[in-house]
Formats: C-alpha cells, sequence, structure tokens
C-alpha cells in the first residue's frame, strides 16, 4: 500500500461536498469501486451502487446479513479438528433492476450517449441519486432521474423511485421493472464474477459452481410480484417482494410475467414531449434459518402493505429522520478542511450502513456492500467497529454482542474438539462454526476470545449495562477466562511465570508462535476482567452471583486461579534493545528489507509462500503497536516510543487494519506527521482503491478505524476500566476537531482547540474524566474549558527504518541482516500479463 499524505481523489470527477460523495462525469473502468463507495445499506440489507438498468457493472449485488450457503471444505491432507464447513454469503435475487427503452433503443449506460451525468450518495438523507441527461440513437433528449434508498427505519424495505422525460419530442417507452435472480442467467454478471474468481486473492468470496438458491415459490398479482427461495445445502429461505405505483399524465399500459427467477412488470407508455413518468418500486426481502417461504412471502406482503399505504416522501423524510438523530450522536467535524470532512462523513456513513440494523447478527468484514471474505464476521468487528457502536450508538453496540453471546455454545463444542476448557470463538464465521481452512492463521489466532471479552467489558464500562453483564455477558468472560488458563502453563525459571505457546497474533505474517505479547497483554485482561466481574457480582449482586455459579459450575479456587495467572502472565521484553518482543522467537529472525522490496511484489502474501514470509521479521499489521493502544496503560512512554519506531519500519500495511492503529500511537509518541500520513491512507483506503480491493467491498473495519484515529488518536480520548481521560494531539493545520461520546446516558460534546479542549452535556447528567492528568467535572449547561498547555511530545526527526536497523546485534552478540527473498513466482501470471 503506498501512504498518502493529501487528496487522492480526481476532484474534476469526485468533487467536494461535505454531506455527500458525488460524481459529476461517467467514466468506464473502475465499476467495482463505484458500485462498492456507492453502496447502499441498513446493517440488515445492502446493495450495490449499480445502475438502475442492471447492465454494465461488475458485480450486480444485492446482500442479505447472514443470508449464506454451506459447503464442505476439502483439505488436501486431512488431520483432526480442522473446520469442516465453509460458509459463503449469497448474492441474492436483485430487485433494483428498471430496464429502459425509448423507441425500442435500450439505455445501457455504458454505450449511452450521455450528455450530463450526475450521481450523488447524500450522507444526510441516506439516498443515492442519479440524474442523466441521454440522447438516444435517433436524437432525442431523454432526462432519467431515479432515488433509491434503504431504509433505516424498516430493516426489510428499499424504495427506488424512478423519472423518465423525453424532453423535445414524443416517443414510446418501455419501463421493464424486474427481480433477477441471475445466478442460472450466465449472462456478463457470470463473466465478470467468475474471472474475478480465477485471479488468486484469498480475500475474496469462494465462488459456487452449482446452482445455491432453489426455486420453491412464486407469486403474482396486480403491480406486486413474489419469489422465494431455499438455499441448497444451509436450507436458509428468502422471499423477496416488489410492489409498484406509476403516475404520468401520459397514456399506458401494463402487464406482467413471473417464472423460478423472473419476475417482471413492463409499462408501455405513449410519452408526450415534457409529460414525466414516474414509477415507484417498493422491495421487501424476508430470510430465515427455517420459516418456510410461504410464510416469508406474507411477511413481504405486509412491508409492501405498509409502504403503500404511506408515500414516497413520508418515506424519504424518516430515512432524514433516523439520519438526523445519527449524526447528531456520531458526527466528527474538522474545520477548514471540506475534502477531509468529506472523506470522514463517508467513512461514518458506512458505519451506520454496516451496523444500523444488524438486530440480530454481526457486522461482516464488509458489511452489506460486497461479497468479500465470504460475508464472514471476523474480530475486526470487536476491535474497530464496536468502540464506535459503544460511544454514539450503545443500542447497536449491545445487539452485535448479544449476536456473539448465541455464539457461546457453539464456542464451548470448538473448545472441547481442539481439547481445551472453557470457550473458543470462531476466527471467521457466519452460523457460528469455524470457516477457517488454513488455521496457521485462522483457528491458532486465540486472541479473538480475549478481543470479545474486551469489548464486551468497554461496552458495559462505558454504559453502565450491568443488566447485560449478568444476563450473560459474564458467562462470556468465564468461558473465555477458563480458556486462558487452560491453554497456558507455567515455568518456573526463578520466579514461576505463565506463559501461552502456539497461538498467533493479529499479524498474520507470523504465525504459531510462543508467548506473542498482545496474546499475553490482551489474556492478561481478560482473566482480570474475569476475576473482576466475578467478584464484584458476588458483592452486589448475591442472587445473580448465585445463579451465575449455577449455570456455569464456578468455584472459588477456579477464580483464584484465574488471578495468579493473570499476575504471573509472562510479558516478553529486550532489555537489549529496549523493545517488546513480538513473541519469543521474533527478535532472531532476519529483518525483510521492506525499502528494497518492488511495489509489483505487495501485498506479500500475493507474492510469497507463507514459509517464505515466515522467516523474516516482517508483519502484515500492527501487533504490538495494537497493544500498545488497547493496554496503554501497562506501557510507559518510553517503551510505547521505542515499541512503536522498531516495528514500524517494519510493517507493511497489508492490512486495511494497520494503518489506523499506527496511526493512534504515532500521535501518541510524538511522530505527528506520520500519524497525518497514516491516517490519510486509512480515510482513503476505499475511495481512493488504495488496496485495490475495494470492488470485494467496503473495508468496515478500516471505517471504524477512522473514527478511532480522529478519537482515540488526535483528540487522545482512552478509556480505562470505564475512567475516560483525554490527551490531545491535533493535527498541523488544523484549527478545530469536534466529536461526540455518550457515556453512561450522557452525551458529550467534545471541541478540541491547539489551546484548549472543551466539553459541553447535550443530553444527560454530568460526567467526569480526566485531562493530561487532572480530573475534570462536566455538569450540564455551560461548556467546560480546559486550556491546554501543549500538544505533547512532538518528534521531528524520521522513524528508523531497516536500514537503520540492519547491522544492529542481539543480545547474544549476533547482527541482524536485512534482505528480501530473490526469487518469487506468481502463481497466476501469464506470458502476455508479465510482459505488460
Amino acid at each position: 500500500m503506498n501512504d498518502i499524505s493529501s487528496d487522492p481523489l480526481d476532484r474534476n470527477r469526485f468533487p467536494i461536498d461535505e454531506w455527500a460523495l458525488v460524481e459529476d462525469e461517467y467514466t468506464q473502468g473502475d465499476e467495482g469501486v463505484t458500485e462498492t463507495i456507492f453502496a447502499l445499506g441498513n446493517g440488515y440489507l445492502g446493495m450495490r451502487g449499480n445502475p438502475d438498468e442492471g447492465r454494465g457493472g461488475h458485480s450486480f449485488g444485492t446482500y442479505v446479513n447472514g443470508f449464506h450457503e454451506t459447503w464442505p471444505i476439502r483439505h488436501a491432507e486431512e488431520a483432526f479438528g480442522f473446520a469442516r464447513v465453509g460458509q459463503t454469503i449469497v448474492n441474492v435475487p436483485d430487485g433494483k433492476v428498471i430496464r429502459l427503452y425509448v423507441d425500442d433503443e435500450p439505455f445501457v449506460l455504458f454505450e449511452a450517449d450521455i450528455l450530463s451525468h450526475v450521481r450523488r450518495l447524500d450522507f444526510r438523507d441516506g439516498v443515492l441519486s442519479r440524474e442523466i441527461h441521454w440522447r438516444t440513437p435517433s436524437g432525442k433528449e431523454v432526462l432519467v432521474t431515479s432515488r433509491r434508498l434503504v431504509s433505516f427505519e424498516d430493516r426489510h424495505l428499499a424504495v427506488i423511485e424512478y423519472e423518465v422525460t423525453v424532453l423535445d419530442s414524443d416517443a414510446s417507452l418501455l419501463i421493464s421493472s424486474q427481480i433477477l435472480n441471475r445466478q442460472d442467467l450466465g449472462d456478463e454478471y457470470h463473466a465478470g464474477m467468475r474471472a474475478a474468481a480465477d485471479a488468486f486473492d484469498p480475500r475474496r468470496a469462494s465462488s459456487f459452481d452449482e446452482r445455491v438458491l432453489q426455486p420453491v415459490l412464486r407469486r403474482n398479482g396486480g403491480s406486486r410480484a413474489v419469489l422465494g427461495y431455499r438455499t441448497s445445502n444451509s436450507g436458509m429461505t428468502i422471499a423477496v417482494g416488489a410492489d409498484h405505483v406509476l403516475e404520468t399524465e401520459n397514456e399506458w399500459d401494463e402487464s406482467s410475467q413471473i417464472d423460478d427467477d423472473l419476475a417482471k412488470h413492463v409499462y408501455r407508455v405513449r410519452a408526450r414531449a415534457g409529460q414525466k413518468v414516474r414509477l415507484v418500486k417498493t422491495l421487501s426481502y424476508h430470510t430465515s434459518r427455517g420459516v418456510p417461504p410461504r410464510e416469508l412471502a406474507d411477511r413481504c406482503d405486509r412491508t409492501l402493505d405498509r409502504a403503500r399505504e404511506s408515500t414516497p416522501e413520508v418515506l424519504f423524510a424518516h430515512q432524514r429522520a433516523w439520519l438526523d438523530d445519527f449524526w447528531a450522536r456520531a458526527d466528527v467535524a474538522i474545520a477548514g478542511q471540506p475534502a477531509i470532512q468529506q472523506a470522514v462523513r463517508w467513512n461514518l456513513f458506512q458505519l451506520a450502513q454496516a451496523s444500523a440494523r444488524t438486530d440480530g447478527q454481526g457486522v461482516a468484514a464488509k458489511g452489506v456492500t460486497g461479497s468479500g471474505y465470504g460475508g464472514h464476521y471476523f474480530w475486526d468487528t470487536e476491535i474497530y467497529v464496536l468502540p464506535f457502536l459503544t460511544y454514539t450508538s450503545p443500542n447497536a453496540a449491545r445487539n452485535v454482542l448479544r449476536f456473539r453471546l448465541g455464539m457461546l455454545d457453539a464456542a464451548r463444542d470448538r473448545a472441547v474438539e481442539l481439547n481445551q476448557r472453557g470457550a473458543l470463538f470462531p476466527w471467521r464465521t457466519i452460523n457460528g462454526l469455524e470457516s477457517s481452512a488454513y488455521y496457521a492463521a485462522g483457528t491458532a489466532q486465540y486472541h479473538i476470545d480475549a478481543d470479545i471479552s474486551h469489548a464486551l467489558n468497554q461496552y458495559v464500562n462505558a454504559t453502565g449495562d450491568d443488566d447485560f453483564m449478568q444476563r450473560g455477558g459474564v458467562d462470556v468472560l468465564v468461558e473465555t477466562a477458563r480458556l486462558w488458563a487452560d491453554l497456558g502453563f507455567w515455568r518456573s525459571n526463578g520466579d514461576e511465570q505463565f506463559h501461552i505457546d502456539g497461538v498467533t497474533g493479529p499479524d498474520e505474517y507470523t504465525t504459531v508462535v510462543d508467548d506473542n505479547l498482545y496474546t499475553n497483554v490482551m489474556a492478561r485482561a481478560n482473566l482480570r476482567a474475569a476475576v473482576r466481574t466475578v467478584t464484584a457480582l458476588e458483592r452486589e449482586s448475591p442472587v445473580a452471583y448465585e445463579r451465575m455459579v449455577l449455570r456455569l459450575g464456578l468455584d472459588a479456587d477456579e477464580v483464584e486461579g484465574w488471578r495468579a495467572a493473570a499476575e504471573a502472565m509472562h510479558i516478553p521484553y529486550d532489555a537489549h534493545r529496549g523493545v517488546h518482543p513480538q513473541d519469543a522467537q521474533f527478535l532472531d529472525k532476519e529483518l525483510w528489507d521492506l525499502a528494497a522490496t518492488p511495489a509489483s511484489k505487495r501485498p506479500l502474501l500475493l507474492h510469497y509462500h507463507p514459509l517464505v514470509i515466515y522467516r523474516f521479521q516482517v508483519l502484515k499489521q500492527a501487533d504490538v503497536v495494537l497493544a500498545l493502544f488497547l493496554q496503554g496503560d501497562e506501557f510507559t512512554d518510553e517503551q510505547k516510543r521505542r515499541d512503536f519506531e522498531y516495528y514500524d519500519a517494519l510493517t507493511t500495511g497489508d492490512s486495511t487494519l494497520s494503518r489506523v492503529v499506527q496511526s493512534i500511537i504515532a500521535a501518541e509518541v510524538g511522530h505527528h506527521q506520520l500519524a497525518m500520513q497514516y491516517f490519510m491512507s486509512s480515510l482513503f483506503v476505499d475511495l481512493a482503491d488504495l488496496h485495490r480491493n475495494t470492488a470485494d467491498g467496503v473495508h468496515v473495519a478500516s471505517t471504524g478505524g477512522v473514527w478511532a484515529a480522529l478519537v482515540n488518536g488526535f483528540g487522545g480520548m482512552r478509556d480505562w476500566l470505564g475512567s475516560i481521560t483525554f490527551d490531545p494531539r491535533l493535527p498541523a493545520g488544523w484549527s478545530e476537531l469536534t466529536f461526540r461520546v455518550t457515556i453512561k446516558n450522557s452525551r458529550v460534546r467534545v471541541d478540541l482547540a491547539s489551546h484548549e479542549i472543551v466539553f459541553t452535556i447535550e443530553t444527560g447528567d454530568g460526567v467526569t474524566v480526566g485531562v493530561r492528568g487532572d480530573r475534570v467535572h462536566v455538569p450540564p449547561g455551560a461548556p467546560t474549558r480546559v486550556a491546554l498547555a501543549d500538544q505533547g511530545p512532538r518528534i521531528t526527526t524520521r522513524v528508523p527504518t531497516t536500514d537503520d536497523l540492519r547491522g544492529q546485534t542481539r543480545a547474544d552478540g549476533s547482527v541482524i541482516t536485512a534482505s528480501i527473498p530473490t526469487i518469487s513466482i506468481d502463481r497466476f501470471e501469464t506470458e502476455d500479463e508479465t510482459a505488460s
């Protein structure tokens, strides 16, 4: 990934608008990217930003969170405990399609003579709109406008308003509104998707060779149609319904047709010059793990009935009202930086679209904007997305945590399969079962248990939702603590220490190691949280405590064992170099010379065998540095600086999860220019397609990381067991940064300038926070102002590189060398590709 320090967008095509992403000209060649960045969703239902007419795209995607197909994972060499069942999100029937013909000439965007084109994703209205001035082959000029929304208020509803006006003459119009199941059509959709699947990239979803959606229902009546399906293997069911209302003063007639994979309602309009034709199409999607499609079809009818009883104007107004409330809680404003402001709000809007109405599901790595990573849930949710939800939308955070809690029984079973006590949550999953076929970079990442516990504690501390902790949250803490106590072991070398071997940390370029620092630090926090919570429950809620003890079979000796393991946890430290080793053997490896690695060989995972990468000191993403952020009170300022500088030189940033964390710690330790550079790279990672895979969907965790870089990095906010502190680092050139956080039902507005930080209670009672070591009480009413003497340490020298690390000595006196592998073979290169 190439880091950037300035706005990378073509502003002739994408002009700056602080509250919208706007495209002022139609350009071919990057449809996959624009389909993603103009996608709509509500956390349950997602629609890619395809043209309404349903032709000429990269992938015509409509996705429902958690709706997936299963398939057997076939290992070349089997072993006990390997993941057995793969899960992949299904591209469901496409209800967006509205095809237009003028005098029997089809409107196909990539072939049409376009006189003007404007597309707008409005962050305040939650609407994707488009206006196109088209000249037909016969010379007639036609204005085509549309508005599309996926409702935040009713998660099963989408609305499309499609308008056509022939400007300069009469014409015959045909408008064909469709529900289209593309899986068996063999059209350009399949060609594009299969070409993408054939290119080696493990980040993409698995493709299906056989039919997934089996048709079981079709219903047609009046202006409404419903199609129903059941997946071949997972047995999930879905119904998709569409209803229509046509408004025009022109003469028109209508007809309909329905079969297993296509339902269409066709309008033939004898259009007069200047007379508008307006079609309102409402769509409903309902899914289930087992409810018959007939029942789901009835639910679709009820959703569509409610929409018909309303008006499009009311539905669009409700969308705006929902977002007004969202922005009142979640907006982050940067004064005088319009390009950055636009990109920030696009990222925050993506968080709303990925999480708002998950309602019993998790937040997938791509939300509902694409099929990347198979629609799976990872640790990304807990570490990068949940902090945003906890401090801005606590109810959404609670829903996501409840979803994890629902996986606890499956996690217990998985722990047993791996010969452990307690619970081991799946590394990647949709249905709760482990779906990672590569255990070294999947199942071995036991730290997911600690990540989930961290997010749970952070939520309860920030909200005061003790009821959630008592009604199941404590079960997660107990079972994950049991896992750590059983997975680790005691070793005596003078003083007894507790070690954890055979695990993988966040850095997937180093796998199955002993005493990974991140894992040990987070496991210690997990154990301490379990002890603290169980002890408090016994003291403050004896009845709830007794129920928990009976439910989980807990005894006091077990809790004391967790306490002892936490206090004796081995935290590796190399006194010779003054840094924390990423793991027990990491510092003994040769350095990978990143400066000498050509851009054509990045990301490393697409160009080098894992065994080649594993032999070197090289990081896919922040590992030790992430521990410095999440458990920063466990490290000194000097340790943070030295650790950051050492690992920064070795971090590729091949994962979009990395730069946001590097930005936060760079700001904290004083590398302000680098913090801004990493922030900008994260801010535009999808908008500018910096990782060259935006076509697969939005990097949702990175959008959460953008919020963290602003609030935790530049705003300097930390939450140490419910104690909120601020140590700001406002970037040079920024006059003011404003954000809001909700702390125990009180929404606090934070205004940060170079010389002061101002706190204002917008709702709720007062709060007490820390500002650079001083306690500050913030009562309701007038703003509370705190003067800032300076912006903390500011390091002007550059960060060390591998050249600086090369030639240093290890503790045993051996010299550190740096190189890159001399040969790499791209598995899928052809002669033509190599030549180009």
